[in-house]
């Protein structure tokens, strides 16, 4: 079974990846003959604004939801692990959005932000609720943020909720007996114990959020103008439907390694962290 496995991760993964790479050194549109141009296409993604406002609005995106998405879960979890009634309903209840589609969810929340909201907010006299806010381009990347939280903290409170109960409870009666509170308990044992697991929400929660596509398909198609691009959307949109494949294969290539490198960064410093705890 392996050499079947390895055959078919070599096909579908490792060969699309070096030919994409390969790509990049040329001016291949899609179709057709193509020839090496060298760096020109990843010099020429340095002088591109809108691959510019990609990553801008990629990077904005990916740290208010990794912070969002880590601190709602985390609280979530705790309270989840804590002794209180229909616990086990509770959890299948906060990780069911985990498991829906996310363009099915996306496309449901583009209705509830261009219908039902508005109507709501016209009845209610709520000026900011009366608009659609994914017509509004400063507003409209903080209603994907809303969606991938809503649709991420499930998956994150579960890796919480495992770290939570690997704790022995007498660490806590001890800190009970010794008068500690429930901030010196949460800082001084409950975190520092399952800062591991922190350290892995992290790097999922950003990579990601890093990656973020199929919301911004279902919600804006990128819009207002240019204001909800990400990175994905970019190299998927004008990769194959614009005739730039081997401009946004560079481009792809480029953020290959820029989400590599962050991983690696993410893992170095919260790895140290974790000592240091």
């Amino acid at each position: 079974m392996t050499i079947p496995a390895l055959i078919l991760f070599f096909t579908f993964h490792t060969l699309p990846l070096i030919k994409g790479i390969l790509y990049s050194f040329t001016d291949w549109n899609g179709y057709g003959d193509w020839k090496f141009i060298g760096l020109k296409n990843y010099l020429n993604l340095f002088q591109d604004d809108t691959i510019r406002n990609a990553y801008g609005f990629t990077f904005k995106f990916a740290i208010l939801t990794t912070i969002i998405v880590n601190v709602i879960s985390l609280a979530i979890a705790i309270a989840l692990n804590s002794a209180i009634k229909f616990k086990n309903a509770l959890r299948a209840i906060f990780f069911l959005p985990n498991i829906l589609g996310v363009l099915i969810v996306g496309f449901i929340f583009n209705y509830v932000f261009a219908q039902l909201l508005p109507q709501l907010g016209t009845y209610l006299n709520i000026p900011i609720l009366s608009s659609n806010i994914l017509g509004n381009p400063d507003l409209a990347w903080l209603g994907i943020v809303f969606v991938a939280s809503w649709q991420s903290i499930a998956f994150s409170t579960i890796i919480y909720i495992s770290g939570l109960q690997t704790i022995d409870q007498d660490i806590y009666e001890a800190s009970d007996i010794d008068g500690a509170n429930k901030w010196q308990t949460f800082r001084k044992i409950t975190f520092p114990l399952i800062a591991p697991f922190f350290t892995i929400n992290m790097v999922l929660s950003l990579k990601g959020s890093l990656m973020v596509f199929d919301q911004i398909v279902a919600m804006t198609g990128g819009g207002p103008g240019n204001a909800t691009q990400s990175i994905a959307w970019v190299i998927f949109h004008f990769g194959f439907s614009g005739g730039n494949f081997a401009y946004q294969s560079a481009d792809a290539v480029l953020y290959f390694i820029v989400i590599v490198t962050i991983s690696l960064f993410q893992l170095k410093v919260l790895a140290k962290r974790e000592v240091d705890l």
